[in-house]
C-alpha cells in the first residue's frame, strides 16, 4: 500500500465511533504485513515505574486467550525488554536489539527469562511502537508479532520499505482510541450515573441536578456514590475527574455492544 493509496484508510479510523472499530481496522492492515498479532496498551494513571491500577489501563491484543491472559493479567508484559524500552522512548524500532542483547549477555536475568518464554511461545521477532504523550502520566504502547517463518531479517526489511505506512496506521489507532471512550467492565457508569457526574462538573449543587434531572436529592446522591464506587474513587471531585481522564462523561456514547473492553 502506497503511502498514497494509504489515505482512506486513515480516514476510516478518525472516523470511528468505538475503540474496537479503530482497533480492528489497524490491526487487520497489520495482518497484511506479516504481524496477525498485535498488543496496545494505553494508561492515564501511569506513576513512578507503574502503569496504576490495571483495571484504570487499557488493554487490546489479537493474540489468543491464553496469551493474553499470561501477558497482560499475568504482569509478563513488564518484564519484557520491550516493555523496558517503550517505557523510556517514543518512536519505533524492530526487535533485532533484543536478539542481539540477549546473545550477548546484556539484558538482565528477568529480561533474559522473559525472551526465553517468549521465544517457547513463538513470539520471536516483531516491531514495538510507543507512542509520544503530552502528559507525564499517560503512556501508550504497541507491539506488533511478526508471523510464524519471519526472521528479524525479514522484519528488518518490511520496517525499512513500509515504516512510515506503519506509524501513520498506528498513531492514527492511537490518537482516535484515546479520544474514544473507555468503556471498561470494571469501570462501568449508567447513563443516569453519567449524567450526575456531567451536571457536577458544570458545578450544579445536588439540589440543582435533582431538579435537572428529576429526581429527588437523595436519588442524586444515591447516584454519585454509585459512580465513585464504580470508579474506585472516594469523593465526587475525583469521580468527575476520573470520568474525564476516561473519557467516560461528555461523549457521545458509541452502541454497548460495540463497547471496547
Amino acid at each position: 500500500m502506497t503511502d498514497h493509496s494509504i489515505l482512506p484508510l486513515l480516514n476510516r479510523i478518525a472516523a470511528t465511533q468505538s475503540i474496537d472499530e479503530a482497533w480492528a481496522l489497524a490491526t487487520a492492515h497489520f495482518a497484511s504485513l506479516g504481524f496477525r498479532r498485535v498488543n496496545y496498551g494505553f494508561t492515564r494513571f501511569r506513576h513512578l515505574k507503574t502503569i496504576g491500577d490495571p483495571d484504570d489501563a487499557l488493554f487490546l491484543s489479537t493474540c489468543d486467550t491464553d496469551y493474553v491472559n499470561r501477558y497482560f493479567r499475568g504482569g509478563f508484559y513488564a518484564k519484557t525488554p520491550v516493555f523496558r524500552w517503550a517505557e523510556c522512548n517514543s518512536g519505533a524500532c524492530t526487535w533485532t536489539w533484543v536478539k542481539e542483547a540477549f546473545e550477548a549477555g546484556h539484558l538482565s536475568a528477568e529480561e533474559a527469562e522473559a525472551v526465553r518464554q517468549n521465544l517457547a511461545m513463538g513470539v520471536t521477532a516483531g516491531i514495538s511502537v510507543s507512542f509520544p504523550e503530552v502528559s507525564a502520566r499517560s503512556k501508550g504502547a504497541m507491539g506488533m508479532i511478526a508471523d510464524p517463518g519471519l526472521t528479524h531479517q525479514d522484519v528488518d526489511r518490511i520496517f525499512a520499505e513500509r515504516r512510515e505506512e506503519i506509524l501513520a496506521v498506528a498513531n492514527m489507532m492511537h490518537l482516535t482510541i484515546v479520544h474514544l471512550p473507555h468503556l471498561s467492565r470494571h469501570r462501568a457508569l449508567s447513563p443516569r450515573q453519567r449524567e450526575a457526574l456531567e451536571w457536577v462538573a458544570d458545578g450544579k449543587t445536588t439540589q440543582d441536578v435533582a431538579l435537572l434531572m428529576g429526581v429527588s436529592p437523595a436519588m442524586v446522591e444515591k447516584l454519585l456514590r454509585l459512580a465513585r464506587e464504580a470508579l474506585s474513587v472516594e469523593t465526587t471531585a475525583q469521580a468527575v475527574a476520573k470520568g474525564a481522564l476516561l473519557n467516560m462523561i461528555f461523549q457521545r456514547q458509541p452502541d454497548a455492544a460495540r463497547a471496547a473492553r
